[in-house]
């Protein structure tokens, strides 16, 4: 069956036109009022229930950390497909086959690690940046690699957009580390290697800690890695599942 179109003549056309254009004036104005409204009130309210619900009920307690998580807006590091699904308690895709760390992951690895105010952080996995912004509330300087390009030079725009000026974001490879910019305080590495990278240990300080997934794609664990004077001390902690850590 075919539409029936009436197409109005004269003043019926002007008036038709006058109504049509008002209420689209209105629709978006509409729109633009309604959208602040659920960044201002919908989007706090659901991280705060992240935190207390996903987080403290599972064992975070620094404050410190939990500060950082109420603060950082998770919803602008995931795509508008999965927006929705900001705070719930789940890794999301972010392209090119890697994802964002689900918020208790996040929060437990930060915690793990123990950034100091006047830490120097070195990061492997940029992703969308989410836990470099984490990171940048809690240290002096975070320097963030990031092997695929495209996500790299997207974190590193959004980064700036949100005005943090304390995180460096390179395109290479995580196996190398940056060597210029170490020893580092703390290492966190958000893709998993099969073993602990040598290079990676070479740049941690001593007193430094890094916490890092490690084993194949079938079965991982999390490990904090500390150097001290008399060498290296590693502690298993908890099975995980991260993607793989690329080599170049």
């Amino acid at each position: 069956m075919e539409a029936l179109i009436i197409k109005p003549t004269g003043r019926l056309a002007t008036k038709a036109c006058y109504f049509l254009g008002l209420s689209l004036l209105l629709f978006l104005a509409g729109v633009a009022w309604a959208g602040p409204v659920e960044e201002d009130v919908q989007w706090p309210e659901r991280r705060e229930n992240m935190v207390r619900h996903q987080i403290v009920s599972r064992g975070i307690k620094d404050v410190r950390v939990l500060e950082a998580m109420r603060k950082v807006q998770r919803h602008l590091f995931v795509d508008g497909a999965v927006k929705a699904l900001a705070y719930e308690d789940m890794p999301l895709p972010i392209g090119h086959g890697q994802t964002i760390s689900q918020p208790y992951i996040v929060a437990f690895m930060t915690q793990t690690a123990a950034p100091k105010a006047s830490d120097r952080v070195l990061e492997i996995g940029t992703g969308s940046g989410y836990q470099a912004a984490i990171l940048a509330e809690l240290s002096k300087e975070i320097y963030s690699i990031e092997i695929v390009k495209e996500l790299a030079l997207g974190a590193r725009e959004l980064l700036e957009r949100l005005d943090y000026r304390n995180i460096f974001i390179r395109h290479g490879d995580g196996y190398a580390g940056w060597p210029e910019q170490a020893p580092f305080d703390v290492i966190l590495v958000t893709a998993a290697p099969p073993e602990i990278p040598e290079k990676l240990l070479e740049q941690l300080a001593v007193g430094g800690r890094m916490v890092l997934p490690v084993g194949d794609k079938g079965f991982q664990e999390l490990h904090l890695v500390t150097k001290t004077r008399h060498g290296i001390v590693t502690k298993k902690i908890l099975p995980v599942s991260f993607v793989p850590m690329v080599k170049a």
